[in-house]
């Protein structure tokens, strides 16, 4: 790339691939220095750093499948717009950056006009959730894929899918700021043991668990009464859980925002969680904890016959169990999730005992098995693929 000041082009969907697109823009100055030109789409974070933005990254910046329906009309203008400047840019890279509803639909089409263009994927689709045909699929339009689980690698090559890099998780990487310091998380039997509730970062989660969850609480009280109970709620949805919280018999204490959610983590002794990335973030927080999901009508219907979540040697639906390789969390799926048995065990963890202990043991060897070789950071990682999956001045 002599010569010429090289030409990378980004586009993310959404805050999370903004934050992880603009650690990746640091990471590729430092190995560049000031000669390269960026372009694609993006959030504060990136454009703060120089990207030069194609249209506001809000406009496809939405969840849930009513908010894409109202939007799809711009979202799907939005897609071709994105190709288009692309394909004019000419770039030396394209990197897509999560959210594949819109990012994969870019790369498919840029892939078809202009082949010469290689692509990097960052943050791998669920496939071993769940559509694993999309692995097979990937491997057309995406040239390198950076994942951030440790199993993503050969999942990815057990599927067909393309060449995947594991790069570390970015909670990995911060996972001190969820850890107690001196005196956050008192020694159990000593004070009020904390239990932390965490039903979900979207509204169809919260209507599907806080019921079940309501119940589990009321039995918990009944076995540790002393109990003390924290509910970290999503800004957005704070006014429906306090609506929906103010039936329980047990209140909960419920706070907001990210730093109130890691105080929370670094006090809690035990937690009750709905499945997702936040099992993740309690697992490396060393909070033992019962993971609990109902999943929506469509999915249910298939679900018996897509037998999807034994790839690391154990079929699981948590994201801590599938790295460890064991059922180590207990974990309970639709008609599984009985407040009675899923108090049976938070009484457990909130206890010294056997349990508690086993869950625990488990839950430190994640920092071993999450572990980039030779002290390689996420973004320099990240960086690395990016840059030996630029195409040459020549081509």
């Amino acid at each position: 790339m002599t010569g010429r000041m090289p030409t990378i082009c980004i586009v993310a969907g959404e805050e999370s691939g903004d934050q992880l697109g603009s650690e990746l823009m640091k990471a590729l100055n430092e190995r560049l220095g000031a000669g390269a030109r960026y372009c694609g789409v993006g959030g504060e974070r990136m454009t703060s750093l120089g990207l030069t933005g194609f249209f506001n990254m809000a406009d496809v910046s939405v969840m849930g499948l009513t908010a894409v329906l109202a939007r799809l009309p711009l979202i799907v203008r939005r897609v071709y717009q994105t190709v288009d400047a692309v394909v004019a840019a000419d770039p030396d890279v394209l990197v897509i950056v999560d959210s594949p509803d819109f990012t994969h639909n870019v790369a498919k089409r840029v892939r078809k006009r202009a082949p010469h263009i290689p692509i990097v994927g960052y943050v791998s689709p669920s496939v071993w959730a769940w559509r694993p045909g999309r692995a097979r699929k990937m491997s057309a339009y995406v040239d390198e894929l950076l994942a951030l689980l440790p199993f993503e690698p050969a999942v990815h090559e057990r599927l067909g899918g393309p060449r995947t890099h594991y790069v570390g998780h970015p909670l990995s990487e911060n996972a001190r700021e969820l850890r107690p310091s001196e005196g956050e998380r008192s020694p159990l039997g000593d004070g009020a043991p904390v239990l932390l509730v965490l039903p979900g970062s979207r509204r169809s989660e919260i209507d599907r668990l806080l019921q079940d969850f309501g119940q589990t609480v009321e039995l918990v009280r009944q076995k540790v009464p002393e109990v003390e109970v924290v509910l970290p709620a999503v800004s957005h949805l704070e006014d429906r859980i306090r609506d929906s919280v103010a039936r329980w018999s047990v209140s909960p204490e419920i706070v907001t925002g990210l730093e109130a959610k890691k105080a929370a983590f670094r006090r809690g002794h035990a937690a009750l969680a709905a499945s997702g990335t936040v099992s993740l973030e309690l697992a490396l927080a060393g909070v033992p904890m019962v993971v609990a999901y109902r999943v929506d009508w469509i999915f249910r219907r298939i679900k018996d016959l897509n037998k999807i979540f034994k790839f690391a040697g154990v079929e699981s639906f948590v994201l801590p169990n599938i790295i460890l390789g064991t059922r180590a969390i207990p974990e309970f799926l639709d008609e599984e999730v009985q407040p009675e048995v899923l108090a049976g065990h938070l009484a457990k963890l909130l206890s010294e005992g056997p349990e508690r202990a086993q869950q625990l043991a488990e839950l430190s060897r994640l920092d071993g098995l999450m572990r980039l070789p030779d002290g390689h950071s996420q973004r320099a990682a990240a960086a690395e693929v990016v840059l030996s999956a630029m195409k040459s001045p020549e081509a």
